[in-house]
């Protein structure tokens, strides 16, 4: 499995399908976006970064990993945050993105069970960037003062 890349990507630029089932076809595919991200040393992975069209994320912060199927941003709060953003399907890429600081999410575990969480700091920021993935929204389409990293 690779990580798809440009911000012109047909397959990045997708919405994302609801996961209709949680089986271990599923789970095989969460276990794999947990090695590509300790590969990649990222932070998360949406499956549509993997070229799999189905909503979910896999989020790792302090060695924890945090997966999130069919996530569903259900609040904004008001309190915004800009902080510099990158992505691995945008190798070099960083800008300044504004987001909301905390949010309200909905989602399903990998063992089916409803998640309904208030998450704040990194983590909001995290899911957000995921979650435009599953919309086809880069950050780039948000972030001033982009700016291209060498290689």
């Amino acid at each position: 499995m690779k990580i798809i890349t440009g911000e012109n990507n047909k397959i990045l630029r997708s919405k994302s399908q609801p996961v209709k089932k949680i089986d271990a076809k599923t789970k095989s595919l969460v276990s794999e976006m947990k090695k590509i991200i300790e590969r990649h040393d990222g932070v998360g992975l949406a499956a549509i970064q993997v070229g799999i069209p189905l909503r979910i994320v896999v989020c790792k912060i302090d060695d924890k990993f945090y997966s999130f199927i069919n996530p569903k941003i259900v609040k904004f709060f008001s309190k915004k945050i800009i902080m510099e953003e990158g992505c691995l399907s945008l190798p070099g890429v960083t800008g300044e993105v504004e987001r909301p600081e905390k949010i309200l999410i909905k989602a399903l575990t990998e063992n089916n069970k409803i998640l309904k969480i208030k998450v704040f700091g990194l983590l909001a920021r995290i899911l957000q960037h995921e979650i435009d993935h599953l919309d086809g929204i880069l950050f780039i389409d948000k972030a001033k003062n982009i700016k291209n990293k060498p290689a």
